[in-house]
């Protein structure tokens, strides 16, 4: 019988899950939000690293603390936002901070580098009627 097997994993999942949304919120507590990004891109929540977004673009000097940041994340991790802003871009409430995240992935990746991009075109696509 693997029955206590299987829940013995599911609720080491969730554990695992929420000690991982403690330490997000701790992050972004002391506002450490590279790695707050980092781990919200982990654990695939869009609107958590929308969230972290609206975060630093609070701060003083947001813009800049932004691109500091965006810069700073790995290519996979770079894919990932810019999936996110796709769909952040088609509401208006949460559009400025999309076009801000693209403005600075734009302006620091090189075409070629973003061509290399998973999804790059289906991306542009999408982006292009609400930008």
């Amino acid at each position: 019988d693997v029955t206590e097997i299987e829940e013995k994993e599911a609720q080491a999942k969730q554990e695992e899950q929420i000690i991982k949304e403690q330490e997000l919120s701790n992050l972004l507590h002391e506002k450490r939000y590279l790695k707050a990004l980092g781990l919200a891109i982990s654990l695939d929540r869009p609107h958590t690293v929308l969230t972290v977004v609206k975060a630093i673009l609070r701060e003083p000097e947001g813009r800049r603390h932004l691109e500091e940041n965006i810069v700073r994340l790995r290519k996979d991790q770079k894919e990932a936002v810019l999936a996110f802003l796709v769909t952040w871009n088609t509401n208006s409430r949460n559009c400025h901070e999309a076009q801000a995240v693209m403005e600075t992935l734009l302006r620091h990746e090189a075409p070629d580098a973003l061509l290399q991009f998973s999804g790059i075109k289906s991306a542009v696509e999408s982006l292009l009627p609400y930008t």
